[in-house]
């Protein structure tokens, strides 16, 4: 399993990162190899200053070795070795009418001594964080979210819609990070769903990514915007600065699992404010999209 999903996420970078080069027009990504010394590593892949995205990353990796100690503890384990590969991408477009989105697609084993896999499971999903409400868009990539997802369980997408909306948020400030999508873990065999069950599931999300997102970017790139509303969004992208780096299990395992801090770290927008007590005003577009994020909507 573990190598058929390593395949499938190379696979899916390439097909990812060809189809946003194509979208952006000027910009190319970076490409990054690197080593864990405790085992594995990983191709990073990077576009910068291009005519849509401003920062974005397309990383996978394939990590191995002894499961660190406060992972033991997490997971209630004296010695045991581990597996983890995935994709994650990060995209922080230029314009402020074109929102960032957020995707990762990951597969974990767990072996014991006699180097037995002991447990597995997925992990995943994909949320998409506006800067302005454009509520078509909501329900564009809602719907294609639920479309992958009812292939396989129609009570998957109401299922990880709410646990998308649960995860990405900002407890300390009340709000939503962004509009949601799908957030799924720990996806184990049961009598409902083997691995391969799984596999197909999580495999087919990652293959409506693009289905999701491209629309979007398309039908708003083009439209102009004030420096005002620049502002904005370098705001609420300080928001999300405070998210990843404060509530994010993902970063927080890279990072206890000795990552690459520059991988782990590329998800971060290279142009962002915190402005003192920032309040939009009453009845602005900024406003409306605040009132979005106090309360999960069901777009579809």
């Amino acid at each position: 399993m573990k190598d058929k999903f390593y395949q499938y996420i190379q696979a899916l970078q390439n097909t990812i990162t060809y189809k946003l080069e194509e979208i952006d027009g000027k910009a190319k990504f970076q490409e990054d190899l690197w080593e864990r010394p405790e085992g594995g590593g990983g191709r990073t892949r990077v576009i910068e200053n291009g005519q849509v995205f401003e920062k974005g990353g397309v990383n996978i990796s394939a990590v191995h070795g002894e499961l660190p100690e406060t992972m033991r503890n997490h997971f209630g384990v004296k010695d045991a070795n581990f597996f983890a590969c995935g994709l994650s991408l990060v995209l922080h477009p230029k314009k402020p009418m074109v929102p960032t989105v957020h995707a990762n697609w990951r597969y974990f084993e767990m072996y014991n001594q006699e180097g037995e896999i002991v447990d597995q499971w997925f992990g995943g999903g994909q949320d998409l964080t506006p800067y302005y409400l454009f509520e078509a868009d909501a329900v564009h990539f809602h719907r294609t979210c639920k479309t992958a997802c009812d292939k396989h369980n129609p009570n998957f997408y109401p299922t990880y819609k709410k646990r998308c909306d649960e995860y990405f948020h900002n407890s300390h400030r009340h709000e939503a990070r962004g509009i949601g999508g799908l957030f799924f873990d720990y996806c184990k065999a049961s009598k409902d769903m083997s691995m391969e069950n799984w596999y197909d599931f999580v495999t087919e999300v990652g293959n409506s990514f693009l289905d999701a997102y491209v629309p979007i970017v398309e039908k708003r790139k083009e439209l102009p915007y004030t420096k005002a509303q620049r502002s904005w969004q370098e705001i609420r992208r300080g928001r999300y600065v405070e998210f990843n780096l404060v509530h994010d299990k993902g970063t927080l395992f890279g990072l206890k699992t000795n990552g690459r801090i520059e991988s782990i770290l590329m998800s971060l927008p290279p142009h962002v404010q915190w402005v003192y007590n920032h309040q939009p005003e009453k009845g602005s577009e900024e406003d409306k999209l605040m009132e979005v994020l106090k309360k999960p909507i069901e777009w579809i």
